[in-house]
């Protein structure tokens, strides 16, 4: 029993670790994708999406389309902050925080994967907004 919560916590801890050392790699190209979107330059935005986000929306063009009308607060964002990078299920999830032009704010779950070319999104999550109580 003592060897498995050793090799359980050893295990949970070397994930830990493995995100972050990835941490500032990730943030950057998050960073630089919505860098991207804020000069509507959809080419240098789509080399910051993965294999699989390429095949579906095939070009820049139609990937920018989406994220302008499907993701406007990171189209253009008024303030972007990085929140917890985590392990969920063996896959690196990067939490951003971003208030929107209109001044809502807003919590995204980026997935993150390693390719060739460096670390890329392979998929954004709009999570719910928190409860407000009175």
């Amino acid at each position: 029993m003592m060897r498995s919560l050793i090799l359980g916590s050893t295990l949970v801890l070397g994930l830990s670790l493995a995100a972050d050392a990835q941490e500032g790699p990730i943030r950057e190209t998050i960073r630089r994708q919505i860098e991207a979107f804020q000069a509507d330059d959809f080419a240098r935005a789509f080399t910051f999406a993965s294999p699989t986000i390429k095949g579906i929306f095939g070009t820049p063009e139609n990937f920018g389309e989406m994220v302008k009308n499907g993701y406007p607060m990171v189209y253009r964002p008024a303030q972007v902050e990085m929140g917890e990078l985590r392990t969920v299920a063996g896959n690196l999830w990067q939490r951003v925080h971003i208030v929107d032009q209109a001044g809502r704010a807003w919590a995204l779950d980026y997935m993150m994967v390693e390719t060739p070319e460096g670390w890329q999104i392979n998929a954004v999550h709009i999570l719910p907004a928190p409860e407000v109580g009175a």
